[in-house]
């Protein structure tokens, strides 16, 4: 597998780029297809947060695509439980493919058992400004600071609940196979999932 390392704001040493790239590489054992990762890191600048190194992981290939987000106080750390996480929703995967597998049709054995990609946006977690006071209660100004483009495929609710599970994400937006309209589900504050489908 393919590891590619970015920074923003922050170093990356020549031992935690291989380091990096050893570890990370070592998750494509878990299922087969995973040809590309993308690992980021970047560092919060308010000296209140302990964990101030954030590592960014997104793997793909064979229509999968697997994500997670990490805090530690290194880069070092960071990879590690980054590891570990990924670890966690790669045994997920496998689990639930090999079940898809198992149970598929003749004809379809073989096939990407979670078919295409829909689309998840994850938001960065909002940090405490350091400056806090009177000009931070004022209202901020609303822009867009990120945009993401993304191809929804059809699939039945079931499974982009399966993908929101996997992903770790509180929704997930996708294309419903019966309406072939957008939608998506999201976690509930009881626990339970929601959908929200465009109406006729």
């Amino acid at each position: 597998m393919q590891v590619t390392v970015s920074r923003r704001h922050t170093e990356v040493s020549d031992s935690l780029r291989l380091t990096t790239e050893e570890k990370i590489g070592r998750l494509a054992r878990f299922v087969e297809g995973l040809d590309h990762a993308e690992v980021h890191f970047w560092e919060h600048k308010n000296p209140r947060i302990a964990d101030k190194e954030v590592c960014e992981v997104t793997i793909e290939g064979h229509g999968h695509h697997v994500r997670c987000k990490v805090q530690a106080p290194d880069g070092f750390q960071a990879v590690d439980k980054a590891y570990d996480k990924l670890e966690h929703q790669l045994h997920k995967l496998k689990t639930k493919l090999t079940r898809r597998y198992q149970g598929a049709p003749k004809g379809r054995k073989g096939v990407d058992a979670l078919g295409a990609l829909g689309a998840v946006v994850e938001a960065d977690p909002l940090v405490e400004s350091a400056g806090a006071g009177a000009e931070a209660e004022a209202e901020p100004e609303l822009r867009i600071v990120k945009s993401k483009r993304f191809a929804m495929h059809p699939m039945a609710a079931e499974e982009a609940v399966e993908r929101m599970d996997l992903l770790g994400h509180g929704f997930f937006f996708f294309t419903h196979v019966e309406t072939s309209r957008a939608a998506v589900v999201y976690r509930r504050d009881d626990g339970q999932v929601g959908l929200i489908d465009e109406a006729d």
